[in-house]
């Protein structure tokens, strides 16, 4: 039956919609969560019904007198000796025509000998028993049995002075004779559930009418079950038409709830579809009111930063790439156009006039260098761009710029240079790419300054762990909007300056890859007709 019902159930198919995925969910949820309550009523209400019914039955039996029962046990309604089994017969309880007491009764009215039926007459009743042998019928309720159990077997059905529908139910003397043993005449509110015999099942209490000491005497009153389940099957069928009608109710409030609530998803299935690698900007909307959903939205915002932060720094790559194959192209063509006009020179005859022969020698081994500077470059950006090898070693930065002095002032040439360089700082560098960064520099400032009235001041100075390296000049200084891309390669904030200084572009490039290997930075400072200020920032240590 499992089997098939999983079959049955697998072959439907699954809905798609997360909506309707959670109201099944929470329909199949709540029906387990009322069945599971609808169990435990029932569980529950069964035992606090049985339980009330036997305190109740065991109420009636404390208020029914108990020589009724025993002279009801003696005597039947025509005056006769009582048979819950034959007269004299063992195990009765009642003693023959000898009127010897009867062993398992007690005595009745004080007397010693049981209950006293004189010999030999039978039929002779003390004033007591006529009236228990005249007496009214017990009130008791129709379904309710009353019975008596002796310890020498004998049992005694009141069917006929309770007007019962059936007869009392019986349960095996050894049972019996187990009860005598654990029953008292006090009012427990214990029940136990017997079959009768013909297969209805009934509520039954006991009690002992003995002595403690005698425990001779088990009183049974039952009831059918019948009546109680009615009532229990009525109040569950209450209860199932609730649980119904709470199901409808909650179908027809959750479906406008549910609609409601995923509502933020559906604004982020809205925004996803309009996001794509041409519109990265766009975001997710967040503060919806969900936490998760927010939550979920903050994150997919932020992958998104990061991929449009990627596609934007890849754009950026490809555009310099394309920039740079370009610019490299650019100034390798020019130097190689030169040389090969100056060859066609030579080979149309120009090489038998010595003079024009070694002009063109000369331009062609400057063209050369010129080409042979520019590799050398791009090899060392290569070098840089990778995996940069740097030979680091504790020096004095102060040693270097004071090193250079001779040759910096050559280069300058008729310009005032100045230098302000304090002794004691010292750091891990490598002497000679610190000195490929001053040169570069410095030669930067020499082409932007004036031959004879320019000025250009070398400084260093240690603030804290950091050395600050101050190159700074008056020249023609940089437009705000070129200041951005000053160190990317083969760029120029003049596109149509000419190359008699031989520039290629890469000095700054070169520059801020070697400052970047020493954990270091380089900013820029400038304004047009202002002139130019450049500092470097490196890790130091003072003496």
């Amino acid at each position: 039956m499992i089997a098939r019902a999983k079959g049955l159930f697998g072959r439907l198919p699954a809905p798609r919609s997360l909506r309707k995925q959670l109201l099944i969910i929470s329909l199949l949820i709540l029906s387990g969560l009322l069945l599971l309550i609808g169990v435990l009523q029932y569980v529950l209400m069964r035992d606090f019904i049985y339980t009330n019914r036997a305190e109740s039955m065991e109420t009636q039996i404390r208020s029914v007198p108990r020589e009724i029962f025993f002279n009801s046990l003696a005597f039947n309604n025509n005056g006769e000796k009582g048979s819950g089994t034959s007269s004299g017969e063992p195990g009765s309880g009642i003693s023959g025509s000898t009127g010897t007491p009867t062993p398992g009764l007690p005595p009745v009215n004080g007397s010693s000998g049981g209950i006293g039926v004189p010999e030999g007459s039978g039929t002779f009743i003390p004033g007591n028993m006529r009236n228990a042998a005249n007496r009214r019928p017990l009130l008791l309720d129709a379904h309710t049995t009353l019975a008596i159990y002796s310890t020498g077997g004998g049992f005694k059905d009141f069917q006929e002075e309770t007007l019962s529908d059936s007869s009392a139910p019986r349960l095996s003397d050894a049972e019996y004779n187990n009860l005598l043993k654990h029953t008292t005449d006090k009012a427990t509110g214990s029940y136990r559930l017997i079959t009768a015999p013909d297969g209805s099942e009934h509520l039954a209490v006991f009690m002992n009418l003995g002595k403690p000491q005698e425990s001779r005497m088990l009183l049974q009153m039952s009831v059918g079950t019948g009546p109680l389940k009615d009532v229990i099957m009525q109040q569950l069928l209450i209860f199932a038409a609730l649980s119904v009608a709470a199901l409808l109710a909650g179908l027809l409030l959750y479906l406008p709830a549910l609609r409601k609530t995923l509502v933020p998803l559906s604004n982020m299935g809205e925004a996803a579809q309009i996001i794509d690698a041409g519109n990265l900007s766009e975001r997710f909307p967040v503060n919806q009111g969900q936490t998760e959903i927010d939550k979920l939205s903050r994150s997919f915002n932020g992958m998104l930063e990061r991929l449009e932060i990627s596609f934007q720094g890849e754009r950026e790559a490809k555009e310099q790439m394309r920039r740079f194959a370009a610019d490299a192209s650019h100034e390798l063509r020019t130097p190689l156009t030169s040389i090969h006009g100056f060859l066609e020179v030579l080979l149309r005859g120009a090489a038998d006039n010595k003079e024009q022969l070694m002009n063109a020698l000369r331009s062609m081994h400057g063209e050369s260098k010129r080409i042979n500077k520019l590799v050398e470059d791009l090899l060392l950006l290569a070098r840089m761009d990778g995996a940069p090898q740097l030979n680091i070693k504790k020096m004095m930065l102060g040693d270097v710029i004071t090193e250079m002095q001779p040759q910096l002032l050559m280069l300058a040439g008729d310009r005032r240079v100045t230098f302000g360089i304090p002794r004691g700082i010292c750091g891990m560098y490598d002497p000679d790419k610190l000195k490929q960064v001053i040169l570069n520099l410095f030669h930067n400032a020499v082409q932007h300054t004036d031959a004879e009235e320019g000025i250009i001041h070398v400084g260093l100075v240690a603030r804290g762990t950091e050395a600050e390296l101050t190159v700074r000049d008056n020249g023609s200084g940089i437009a705000a909007e070129h200041i951005p891309h000053v160190f990317e390669r083969f760029y120029r904030s003049d596109s149509s300056r000419t190359r008699k200084y031989g520039g290629s572009g890469l000095g700054l490039s070169i520059t801020k890859s070697i400052v970047d290997a020493h954990h270091g930075d380089i900013r820029v400072d400038s304004r047009p007709g202002e002139g130019t200020s450049f500092k470097v920032t490196l890790p130091c240590f003072t003496d």
